[in-house]
């Protein structure tokens, strides 16, 4: 049987193995509780915590006050948006969000609709571009959030974040930023970006999962957020609850390697992208969906016409890819990103996402093409609608 090859790291990574090294003490001999620090068990964990939080503040040209520790980007991006939400009604109960963000943020938002917040979902155009005249203008005297994302998980567009932030900023809105996707793979100024609040988690960088952050800006006024788990007052308050001390090292390990190669890394992966794109483009009747430069370099979403995408993953077997998002856990729909983009039922169905990273070779990425591409033949073949759009009776 042939090796699997893995190109679904939008979805989750594997650990780096320098990741797994610094957190295995953690889990033994330093097994401490980083809140106990009245004895040198609870000291060492706390160190080891400070250490990890500084490391991904220097990530993202933050200060470490500013980082506080979840179990990923859904909590995260929960407290973001209810913690908003719940503190600032007295303001106003208008929320600005774009139809192809993430479930984890398209679900709070319609969650707090039924608590009597009123949100607009921003269209986008066929590249998954959002119109910041359309933002502008949906901006009211009782909108209290703007919450888009940095990149997008299924195609890598990414969004013009400065100017969000300048729009946000000159209206006197909170900006939050799904950055999940962005955190390790481009460099991200926190310090200049304008970014009120920020999500991400360990998982798709390298590190373990169960781990995440919430970034909060620090200013003049700082900014309230009600707080989702009480208990303890860990975190600032924000988050209560007993550190998850190895996770938090193993983010920082992460954290740390994104940084020493993520420039160097981006470039590889962009050229493994753009020859396993170009490769799969001579394949008839397919396209990239969110063909542009402003996306991340290690994504591409193609469809390829008159077939189901799980039909062709499940033919591969041993490829793992996706058509849509990992968090959409047994849904049978299409991806509400490309119907979002102006994309058929049929065609959405027909996409697939590939999502490279670290540990994939040159070797893996000629392999895919041609077990892909003989597939796709295959499948057609045996196709009513390749048939009849091959006879010129449908286009």
């Amino acid at each position: 049987m042939a090796a699997s090859i893995y190109l679904d790291n939008n979805a989750t990574t594997q650990v780096d193995p320098r990741v797994l090294q610094e957190m295995i003490p953690y889990f033994t001999e330093n097994y401490g509780n980083a809140s106990s620090t009245n004895h040198k068990f609870g000291q060492i964990a706390a160190e080891a915590v400070q250490t990890a939080r500084l490391r991904i503040a220097e990530l993202i040209d933050a200060t470490d006050r500013e980082i506080t520790f979840t179990s990923g980007a859904t909590e995260s991006i929960n407290i973001a948006i209810k913690g908003v939400y719940n503190r600032y009604q007295s303001i106003g109960k208008h929320i600005i969000t774009c139809q192809t963000e993430h479930k984890a943020v398209l679900d709070v938002c319609r969650s707090l609709e039924k608590q009597g917040a009123e949100v607009t979902y921003l269209a986008v155009d066929s590249q998954g571009n959002i119109d910041l005249q359309d933002l502008r203008n949906a901006i009211r005297k009782d909108t209290v959030l703007i919450a888009l994302m940095f990149a997008n998980n299924e195609t890598g567009i990414i969004h013009p974040i400065k100017e969000i932030a300048s729009i946000a900023a000159e209206n006197k809105v909170l900006f939050f930023c799904d950055a999940t996707q962005a955190v390790g793979k481009v460099p991200i100024s926190l310090k200049s970006a304008g970014i009120d609040m920020m999500a991400f988690s360990a998982h798709k960088i390298y590190g373990p999962k169960g781990i995440g952050a919430l970034y909060v800006k620090r200013k003049t006024r700082r900014i309230q957020l009600e707080p989702l788990m009480m208990g303890g007052g860990q975190e600032n308050g924000l988050r209560g609850g007993t550190l998850n001390v190895p996770g938090i090292v193993g983010m920082g390990a992460a954290a740390l390697l994104c940084k020493q190669t993520m420039l160097e890394e981006s470039k590889w992966l962009e050229s493994l992208r753009n020859y396993l794109q170009k490769s799969l483009l001579k394949i008839e009747e397919t396209t990239v969906n969110g063909l542009s430069d402003n996306r991340l370099s290690h994504t591409t979403n193609i469809t390829f016409r008159f077939l189901k995408a799980e039909h062709i993953m499940v033919s591969l077997g041993n490829i793992a890819l996706a058509s849509g998002s990992a968090c959409s856990t047994g849904s049978l729909d299409p991806s509400h990103v490309l119907l979002a983009m102006g994309l058929s039922r049929d065609d959405a169905h027909a996409s697939l996402r590939f999502s490279l990273g670290r540990f994939n070779t040159e070797a893996e990425i000629d392999q895919a093409v041609k077990l892909v591409s003989r597939k796709v033949k295959e499948l057609r073949e045996e196709s009513p609608a390749w048939q009849l759009f091959k006879s010129g009776l449908i286009d």
